[in-house]
């Protein structure tokens, strides 16, 4: 595969909150991603029931399987998600365990960079933590440095939901470029083997 051909990355949302600086994030990134990028969300994870094997066994919801298969044709992920409670939000593992069990199994080799925004100051860097944990037992392919940890983010997010802080732009957009180069050598070293 070129390292020219556009690529494809779509956006795990970890949270519902309506007004959400997470959400915020996530909606910048399409105006931040280099050249040759599209970033588009996926559905919500609050149209996931909460995960149980009998439910499992009755068939897998729509929801679920519809996300499965748009993260399975895209070239890579990006979590965007708040901490709670000093790790992953309920909702987003949730849909996680959900997303895990679908056949094939949608984040093997899947290339995944991971962003948090807080009003702490650490910015969410224990959920991220977490994150990797999970992502490792799904064989996911994470990304790891630049980081994007937006802590203290009520004050680099407006009134009316726009990520405004240019440092915060900035690392997002060199996070964005360092990971397509990331995807592009993933891309390029599985269509050698």
């Amino acid at each position: 595969m070129s390292v020219h051909e556009p690529l494809h990355f779509v956006v795990l949302l970890g949270s519902l909150r309506r007004g959400s600086f997470n959400a915020a994030v996530a909606r910048a990134l399409p105006g931040l991603a280099p050249p040759g990028v599209a970033i588009a969300p996926l559905g919500s994870i609050g149209d996931f029931p909460i995960y149980n094997g009998d439910v499992e066994a009755q068939g897998i919801p729509a929801p679920v399987v519809a996300m499965g298969e748009t993260i399975g044709k895209a070239d890579g992920v990006i979590v965007v998600t708040p901490e709670y409670n000093y790790s992953i939000p309920g909702g987003l593992k949730n849909a996680i365990d959900w997303l895990s069990r679908l056949k094939p199994q949608p984040f093997l080799d899947k290339p995944v960079a991971i962003e948090s925004a807080s009003p702490g100051m650490l910015g969410g860097a224990r959920a991220q933590y977490h994150l990797r944990q999970t992502f490792v037992m799904l064989e996911a392919r994470v990304f790891n440095k630049p980081e994007v940890f937006v802590g203290q983010a009520n004050h680099k997010i407006d009134a009316s939901g726009a990520l405004t802080d240019p440092p915060t732009r900035d690392i997002i957009a060199k996070q964005l470029a360092a990971f397509a180069a990331f995807v592009h050598g993933h891309q390029r070293a599985a269509a050698m083997t």
